[in-house]
């Protein structure tokens, strides 16, 4: 049992960011907070202090009530939050119970949902004068933001207070905040019972401080290049190729890491050839040693005189068992599973296939339930596995490919096992968190799409950062160590030994010239941005792209989100990269394909219905003549009928929201939406009939500035996104009418580039705003070059290790699927005007035989965080424009949309902002 003493240094080790907790709740005036009458699944308020847990409030003033809040002392999403914090909620028909619509709670009015079914339907996306918006607050903040992420997609910290109110909210949040402030619902008093007040300097709460790690590694090394044991004078390798790595994934090149791989280069032969140099080497030394030299660009078959990748490959055991081999496959000598494993791992970084007996043995280590065994047990042996080595192997059998249900089964053992607390145990059956094991674990989970498991791992291993800056081993260690802290380090950095590299990208220009029409059968040119490769891989990893589509961001296994399938497809035509996988989408979306509630792409879009929505049937139809299809038979529906069917003869005053004006498509309660209506009418030669959507598009934008609003009826706001989509759209206008009105909107919006190159959106310096800049921008490339190429740069600052892309700048980290869909194909340039791929010679991916079978999924999956952004549903009711989240309409390239996300997606708060939309759900 630890001393109190020991919980002081062991609290104040963690170096937990020191928050201040209100003593009492203030009433703030004229609104009643009702705190004693907590739902029972919610946990005691008295629960959730500055360092445990989040609260939530709901203000039920406009209905009569109060302010109720709840507490969730282990929140993962602001959803959850909601739900956990004693709330119920519903969504709408179209969008599903991820699009908040209603709350209610039992302390007031006997938990009577609201708004009530007579005051709106919930049929379609609420209208941006009445919805419930999503505002949040950190801790010690005294003021609400407006959220920039859905619901769904954003990790309350500990600390951390959201808040819920019901009404208008303008784009950004400049109005419709709540009422009351933050301490005001904050917990009063309370203390975490296993915690104690920290007096150590203090670090964002969920980081590792990346920077402290490195010098503490910089300080165990003796002479600046190797690392001793206590009392010895003689290196240990093993420890100081940790420090290798972990220097590398902090800092990159630097001449402290010169010297270590220097040290190391000259003890090869001691440390991998000790039998003598005609022996085979000590495998697992001589892997350690090739991926340092890949990750330092060095030569492994050149390193310390040795071709470590050589001898590696011609000592593989042929039979077994027998002296130094397990079973056939193995690499001779190596005993423990890691080794196996970054055995493989060194030849492929190194470029070379490894032999297959070699992989083979490391899927025999797999067990039953997924998990990887330490030991490089024989066939048949018993199989225990631990975290630590199952995220390793996961790791290395992704990199090698073909293993994906594999893989998949291991990363479903990774997050059942993962403890309350975020962390992971060294061993099956244990409760106690190993930072190894942990910091192992949440590398593979960011890698392979589980982007808030991992996050929830990372946070518990910034809890454990001593003051010096290292990592002891196990939970509450006291004392540091290289082998703990190493690992962290990569997981703070989010890398891992498969994509660790000291390398840096070398830009190439930008084009000088706009693009008219895109190859077909070649991806667009190399710019100085983003690797367009690797954001594709992500995009169509198996963990994201499932059977042709994309699922809901509430971590629905059943419900797709055909919006973001289609921003999904865009990116991939965009970049000609995965012309396969472009094909299974099509395919799915145009021969009806069903998601597990037999929903198709006309459920979607309305089409054919008295609720048809302009800027989501424009959306597919775009889609269709991007590659090349019939937009008048697509989905089995004729979509430019449809949206000629859609022009508004006239204003339809409210309750009724299908028709903002005269000349608006029905339901399109976005720019974006409009915008996509007109692309695809123009494209499909409907200009006559698209005279009036084109007026009423050209006549929203403001005359002095040059810019556009993001939703319709508008707002007053002016925005990068909108004004990006407007200017494709008209640019695609016959003649020269609409010329001067997209010259001017290029130059807004090249004066809203802030000084990284990144432009505002709602989520704040956002991917999404930077890619649909860099389209809108290209229609004179010419002109703006100097200002493409920041974007770019800016889209490659903003790109993950596992190729995704964050949101924003700043906030929530962690690679986000309608994020990356509109980066990969804004950074190509190409307007949605003239894109087009061909199709011609692709081969679908296979799917079942039924397009309803079900898809083998973990409970819980994120989808490597689809939805996750505030992507607008550019069309309106239902779709989203900017109301909710809309993923499912916005036009996910176009991204526009934050403004709508979805309670989960973006708690409709989010989607309001169709700026932080990733990739708008139109």
């Amino acid at each position: 049992m630890r001393t109190a003493q020991q919980d002081d240094r062991r609290t104040a080790g963690r170096r937990l960011l020191s928050l201040f907790s209100a003593a009492v709740v203030t009433f703030a005036a004229g609104v009643a907070f009702v705190t004693g009458a907590a739902p029972a699944a919610a946990d005691p308020i008295e629960r959730c202090t500055s360092t445990v847990g989040a609260v939530v409030a709901v203000d039920f003033g406009p209905f009569g009530g109060g302010v109720v809040r709840g507490c969730d002392t282990t929140p993962t999403t602001g959803f959850e939050l909601l739900r956990d914090g004693g709330f119920t909620t519903e969504g709408t028909q179209h969008d599903g119970p991820g699009f908040i619509c209603r709350i209610g709670n039992s302390a007031f009015n006997a938990g009577k949902q609201y708004p009530t079914p007579a005051k709106e339907a919930c049929v379609l996306t609420p209208q941006a004068s009445a919805y419930w918006s999503y505002w949040i607050a950190s801790p010690g903040q005294a003021s609400w933001s407006y959220s920039p992420l859905g619901a769904m997609s954003r990790t309350p910290k500990a600390g951390d207070v959201d808040a819920w109110v019901f009404g208008a909210t303008s784009d950004g949040g400049a109005t419709g905040r709540p009422t009351f402030t933050p301490d005001d619902v904050r917990a009063k008093g309370g203390t975490d019972p296993t915690e104690t007040p920290t007096d150590g300097p203090s670090v964002p709460v969920g980081k590792i401080d990346v920077p402290a790690a490195a010098r503490w590694v910089t300080q165990r090394l003796h002479d600046g290049s190797h690392v001793v044991d206590e009392g010895a004078e003689t290196p240990n390798y093993f420890l100081t190729t940790e420090a290798a790595y972990a220097l590398a994934a902090a800092g990159g090149k630097s001449p402290t890491l010169d010297k270590v791989v220097a040290r190391l280069a000259a003890g090869t032969t001691e440390y991998a050839y000790a039998a003598g140099p005609k022996e085979a080497p000590d495998a697992t030394a001589a892997a350690r040693l090739a991926l340092v030299a890949a990750v330092t660009e060095r030569d492994p078959r050149d390193f310390g005189g040795h071709d470590l990748l050589g001898d590696l490959k011609k000592n593989v055991c042929a039979s077994g068992p027998a002296p130094g081999c397990t079973a056939k496959g193995d690499f001779t000598g190596v005993s423990y599973g890691d080794g196996q494993a970054l055995a493989v791992l060194a030849l492929l970084r190194g470029g070379v296939v490894p032999p297959a007996d070699t992989v083979t043995r490391l899927t025999q280590l797999v067990c039953e339930n997924g998990s990887v065994t330490s030991i490089l047990i024989g066939p048949g042996e018993n199989c225990d596995g631990d975290p630590m080595t199952t995220g390793l192997v996961a790791l290395v059998l992704d990199e090698v490919g073909g293993h994906d249900a594999t893989v998949a089964k291991s990363v479903a053992y990774l997050k059942k096992a993962q403890l309350r607390s975020g962390a992971f145990a060294a061993f099956n059956g244990s409760t106690v968190g190993s930072v190894p094991a942990t910091a192992y674990a949440a590398q593979a989970l960011r890698a392979l799409g589980e982007v808030r498991a991992a996050d929830t791992a990372i946070w518990w291993l910034s809890r454990e950062q001593l003051a010096d800056g290292g990592f002891g081993s196990d939970e509450g260690a006291e004392e540091a160590g290289l082998y703990a802290t190493a690992p962290a380090v990569l997981a703070g950095s989010s890398t891992d030994l498969v994509t660790l590299t000291t390398k840096v990208p070398e830009p190439t220009k930008p084009p000088t010239t706009p693009p008219t029409k895109p190859p077909t059968t070649t991806p667009p040119p190399a710019s100085d941005g983003p690797d367009l490769r690797k954001g594709v891989a992500y995009i169509t990893s198996p963990a994201n792209l499932r059977q042709g589509r994309f699922y809901l961001a509430d971590g629905s296994t059943t419900r797709a989100d055909f919006g973001l399938t289609i921003d999904g497809a865009f990116a991939l035509a965009a970049t000609g990269h995965d012309n396969n996988a472009l094909r299974t989408v099509v395919d799915f979306l145009d021969r009806g394909g069903k998601d597990l509630e037999a929903r198709t792409l006309h459920d979607w879009t309305n089409a054919g219905s008295a609720h048809a929505m302009g800027g989501s049937m424009g959306k597919a139809a775009v889609l269709a003549q991007v590659i090349e299809r019939d937009p008048r038979d697509f989905g089995g529906k004729d979509l430019i009928a449809g949206l000629a069917e859609a022009v508004c003869t006239a204003k339809i005053p409210l309750p009724d929201r299908s028709c903002a004006a005269k000349g608006s498509y029905a339901y399109a309660m976005s720019v974006f939406g409009q915008s996509l209506g007109v692309i695809a009418q123009v494209r499909a030669g409907e200009t006559k009939a698209a005279e009036a959507p084109i007026g009423y598009l050209a006549g929203l934008q403001h005359p002095s500035s040059g810019a556009w609003p993001s939703l319709i009826p508008p707002t007053g706001d002016a925005d990068v996104d909108s004004t990006a989509m407007a200017a494709m759209a008209l640019d695609l206008v016959p003649g020269d009418a609409h010329a001067a009105a997209v010259d001017k909107a290029l130059a807004w919006i090249a004066s809203q580039q802030l000084k990284g190159g990144g432009f505002p959106g709602a989520s704040g310096t956002s991917v999404n705003s930077a890619a649909l800049a860099v389209q809108g921008l290209s229609l004179d490339a010419g002109k703006y070059g100097e200002q493409i190429a920041k974007a770019r740069k800016f889209l490659a600052s903003q790109q993950n290790a596992d190729g995704g892309f964050n949101v924003a700048e700043k906030g929530q980290r962690g690679s986000n699927v309608r994020a990356s869909t509109q980066a990969v194909g804004g950074a190509t340039g190409i307007s949605f005007g003239v894109l087009t791929r061909s199709l011609d010679g692709t081969t679908p991916n296979p799917l079942p035989s039924s397009s309803t079978a079900p898809v083998i999924v973990t409970p819980g999956d994120t989808t490597g965080g689809v939805g996750g952004g505030g992507i607008v549903n550019a069309d309106g009711p239902g779709g989203g424009g900017s109301l909710a989240s809309t993923g499912s309409q916005a036009l996910g390239l176009a991204g526009a949309a934050a403004a709508l996300v979805l309670a989960g997606w973006g708690a409709v708060v989010a989607a309001r902002h169709r700026r932080t939309a990733v990739g708008g759900d139109l």
